[in-house]
């Protein structure tokens, strides 16, 4: 069996489960539901019992007796109509609170395993589908269709005349039904992915509020997103036109055959083939017989979109399955080996490192140098896991780094993305990774051996200081800081930093330099990605990168000595002879 097809079974073995657990929730709901078709014939034999039983002998007591019983059972359907729907809701929320966790980590997960775009957050809105069409009407529409030949039945024992009509009627109705989704499908998908494309550009423009107004993008943005949105809205209103009409046909089919059995007990009824009160019960038994199929029909779009939700979410859960949790290994203490690295971004098959191998100590620090699209980030990338390794193995005293779960490896891990992305809560929550009951001397140790603690106390609420959304109640050099010492919360034993200087000045880079000095003195692994010489000063190795390849690889000073001096030495001259000419 395939990869995928491991993975996708696995998804529908969830699935199953989750029916499993509540499969006696739906059995209930099938017997309530056949309880409230039996009750729902309440309205007609009443009425019949009216004309034929109550009018003739003229009865009060007759009236009265069947007056009450009809009462009890209208109030035990509403009884177990209420129920049911209660059930059914419930059903729906257990649903979002069993694969709630699991779609939300498959959403951080997806970009660093495959290539992603349109709307991010649409898993999130997928399954809020699901759980709301549960609580809808159209789930009781779905379990009071197959009750309908009960009422078919029961109108070819009024007379068959009366049956055939309604088997007409019904039949009608279906092919309206079948209508509705042949003709919506494609609508409603093409409204759902229009809907997409203007959600991801809507959060992008707003990601980027501030270039788009320092650069006058604004109108033609505008104009840009009212292209996505009209695109969405003209789908929309098709699909909803579709299901509209054949909604309104529907209803306009029911009220004529209602009529139509009307008129046909009453034809019935003059050739004395059938009873006066029959000619009422009839109409009203018909009413209710197309009643689901109207309902169904009603709630068409709801539930095609329900459908298509639970489609994608089923796709997702397929290709990112739940991560197994792996035996815990011991804190690594001694070494972190690169072995022939070969990486790719995400769902793709461009390849950005090739054959990259090394090897650090304990108390080593390693600076990663190289022009610009080298591979330097994206070879720490791959050091931490981040991005998946087209081939190669990375190992932490001797162990690759699959045998580590995620949420074990990275309290051994500690990581500075160039892109500083902090989250909404406080300096302290996000310091110590939004881990619980964090002990406070941990995180001020963090702070500390980052230079921050200074800097935190002089804010207004100091550690509880709200970062806002992203971090932007702080500069750019206090989120740099602060993702520092997040990054050395803990002690891990690997701190790895991408351009961690690019926005400190220069008491900032002697923080740092400090930092990567303590990781190293406590017996730590430092890796740092730089283009400034300044952030290079707390460590003893470099790695040359170029075009993806590993240029050179030694001591700090050999390695400066044999390739940055030779290069730079040119340019230096060249300028040197230029400012003379000047």
């Amino acid at each position: 069996m395939s990869l995928q097809d491991q993975t996708r079974s696995t998804a529908l073995a969830e699935m199953r489960a989750f029916v499993r657990a509540y499969r006696s929730a739906f059995l209930g709901i099938g017997a309530m539901s056949a309880v409230i078709n039996v009750l729902t014939l309440t309205g007609t034999i009443y009425m019949l019992e009216v004309y034929d039983r109550v009018l003739p002998s003229r009865s009060v007591p007759t009236l009265v007796g069947i007056s009450a019983i009809a009462a009890a059972l209208f109030l035990m359907q509403g009884v177990l109509e209420f129920l049911r729907s209660r059930v059914l809701s419930r059903i729906g929320a257990a649903l979002d609170e069993s694969f709630g966790t699991r779609v939300y980590e498959s959403i951080i997960r997806m970009p660093l395993l495959a290539r992603t775009g349109g709307d991010g957050m649409q898993p999130l809105r997928d399954l809020d589908t699901v759980r709301s069409f549960m609580a809808s009407a159209g789930p009781t529409a779905l379990f009071d269709l197959p009750w309908m030949p009960l009422y078919l039945a029961i109108a070819f024992l009024f007379h068959p005349y009366i049956g055939l009509a309604a088997v007409v009627g019904s039949l009608i109705l279906v092919a309206l039904t079948i209508a509705a989704e042949t003709r919506t499908r494609e609508p409603s998908r093409a409204a759902s992915q229009a809907l997409a494309q203007r959600n991801a550009f809507t959060e992008s423009t707003r990601r980027n509020a501030e270039a788009i107004r320092a650069m006058g993008m604004g109108r033609r943005l505008a104009t840009r997103w009212s292209d996505t949105h009209l695109k969405h809205l003209d789908e929309s209103q098709r699909s909803s036109d579709i299901g509209g009409g054949l909604g309104t046909m529907s209803r306009t089919l029911r009220l004529m055959l209602q009529s139509m059995i009307l008129g046909l007990g009453a034809y019935l009824a003059i050739h004395q083939e059938v009873s006066s009160g029959s000619i009422i019960a009839c109409s009203v038994l018909m009413s209710r017989a197309m009643q689901p199929v109207e309902l169904a029909i009603a709630n068409w779009r709801p539930f095609i979109g329900a459908r298509q939700s639970w489609t994608r979410l089923m796709a997702l859960l397929s290709q990112m399955p739940a991560e197994p949790e792996p035996m815990a290994l011991p804190a690594p203490m001694g070494q972190i080996t690169a072995e022939t690295l070969v990486i790719a971004p995400p769902g793709e098959r461009r390849i950005v490192v090739q054959d990259v191998s090394f090897s650090l100590a304990r108390g080593q620090g390693l600076g990663i140098i190289g022009p610009s699209a080298s591979g330097k980030s994206s070879l720490v990338r791959g050091l931490t896991g981040v991005w998946p390794l087209v081939r190669g193995t990375i190992r932490l005293d001797g162990a690759s780094l699959d045998q580590w779960s995620s949420e074990e490896l990275g309290r051994h891990v500690g990581y500075l993305p160039q892109d500083i992305e902090l989250f909404d809560g406080t300096i302290a929550e996000n310091i110590s990774r939004f881990e619980p009951d964090a002990r406070p001397q941990d995180i001020i140790a963090a702070a500390t051996h980052a230079g921050v603690h200074d800097l935190v106390l002089r804010l207004p609420q100091g550690y509880e200081t709200r970062v806002g959304e992203g971090g932007l109640a702080l500069s750019a050099g206090q989120r740099q800081r602060i993702g520092l010492a997040r990054a050395l919360y803990g002690d891990p034993f690997l701190v790895v930093l991408d351009e961690p200087n690019s926005n400190l000045d220069s008491a900032g880079e002697e923080a740092l330099t400090e930092a990567i000095v303590g990781v190293r003195n406590r017996g730590g692994i430092v890796v740092v990605v730089a283009h400034r010489p300044s952030a290079l000063a707390g460590v003893d190795l470099i790695l040359v990168m170029n075009e993806g390849r590993m240029q050179g690889f030694g001591p700090k000073d050999e390695v400066f000595e044999k390739f940055v001096r030779r290069a730079v030495a040119p340019t230096r001259l060249k300028a040197v002879g230029a400012e003379g000419g000047a």
